[in-house]
């Protein structure tokens, strides 16, 4: 298959993924080409905007109450446009981690298109130095899945210092709705768990996890998957960036996916390691720094014992099965 194309379905299927576990606000950028799949990426962006607006003005609308508005990323930035903080949820929906924010300049996350007009707004806003502004644009996460956003842009300056800095707030439709479905969901869940026959009275009951715990930890997950080449945070680090502890963390990815973090993570290199060689021409020792490993030897030792044969072996035997 073609890179491009291949390039195209990977991201279909990482929107279709997303969709899946009720994310609407993500788009797939749109290219020049004029065949089926762009017909399909055109489908896909209309049917989630459409999904979105309707959860939002329609079907869970609250007449009782009006829409809120959820601060969905925030970002701060020094006098030279650099990342100073971000907030957890942003380094969730770009799928990075908060080291990867620090220090690069905030246009590094935007769509080639919305560069253009971010550099016009920072022209603006140097010349100006106190600026307030409302901007359209498409952020850009690390599986190349675009985010159509209002920004809402103001300057202000440090007490004692003539520098300004830039706060860039991202806003996200919300309403009641949703809370109070979540809430009833976790009475019901809590009822009928305290309502079981059998659970002895003086027996330590097992940690209950909350909707909200889930997600964070998925969350966590899903930014494990996207970051396989760099080491993860201590546990306590990690934690903190999801919005949860290290003790919850810990028994909710056991109680997800049935193993632990780090040998989540480990799996995970060596699946995507056993899939490139066996599907891609990069070559053996690319693919283990690729997925996170710092020798070739570490590699093909943990990969043997994995799957009982070499990196190598594998290679060879995918070489004469293509021939």
């Amino acid at each position: 298959m073609d890179t491009k194309v291949h390039h195209r379905m990977q991201v279909i299927n990482t929107m279709l993924l997303e969709m899946a576990s009720g994310n609407f606000f993500y788009r797939i950028e749109r290219n020049s080409e004029n065949d089926d799949i762009e017909a399909l990426i055109l489908t896909l962006n209309m049917l989630a905007e459409e999904i979105q607006d309707t959860i939002i003005h329609q079907g869970f609308a609250n007449i009782d109450d009006s829409i809120l508005d959820i601060v969905q990323m925030s970002f701060v930035l020094d006098h030279r446009g650099h990342i100073l903080m971000v907030n957890q949820q942003a380094c969730n929906i770009l799928s990075s981690l908060y080291d990867d924010f620090i220090g690069q300049g905030f246009e590094c996350f935007l769509t080639e298109q919305s560069k253009t007009i971010w550099k016009s707004v920072w022209k603006k806003i140097k010349n100006k130095g106190i600026f307030d502004t409302t901007i359209n644009i498409k952020f850009k996460s690390k599986g190349d899945l675009i985010i159509p956003k209002t920004a809402y842009i103001s300057t202000f300056c440090e007490e004692g210092s003539n520098k300004s800095s830039t706060l860039i707030t991202i806003i996200h439709h919300s309403n009641y709705k949703n809370k109070l479905d979540s809430d009833l969901k976790k009475r019901i869940i809590q009822d009928k768990g305290s309502d079981e026959v059998g659970e002895s009275k003086t027996k330590k009951p097992k940690l209950r996890l909350s909707f909200e715990d889930i997600r964070k930890i998925r969350d966590g997950h899903d930014i494990i998957i996207n970051n396989l080449e760099k080491d993860l945070p201590s546990l306590k680090e990690f934690a903190l960036q999801i919005g949860t502890n290290e003790f919850k963390l810990k028994y909710g990815f056991k109680e997800l996916y049935g193993t632990t973090v780090h040998r989540f993570l480990m799996q995970e290199r060596l699946r995507k390691a056993q899939m490139m060689i066996q599907y891609s021409d990069v070559s053996l020792k690319t693919i283990a720094y690729m997925v996170g490993f710092k020798s070739m030897p570490h590699f093909s030792r943990t990969f043997k014992k994995r799957y009982d044969y070499s990196p190598s072996d594998l290679r060879n035997n995918t070489i004469l099965e293509n021939e």
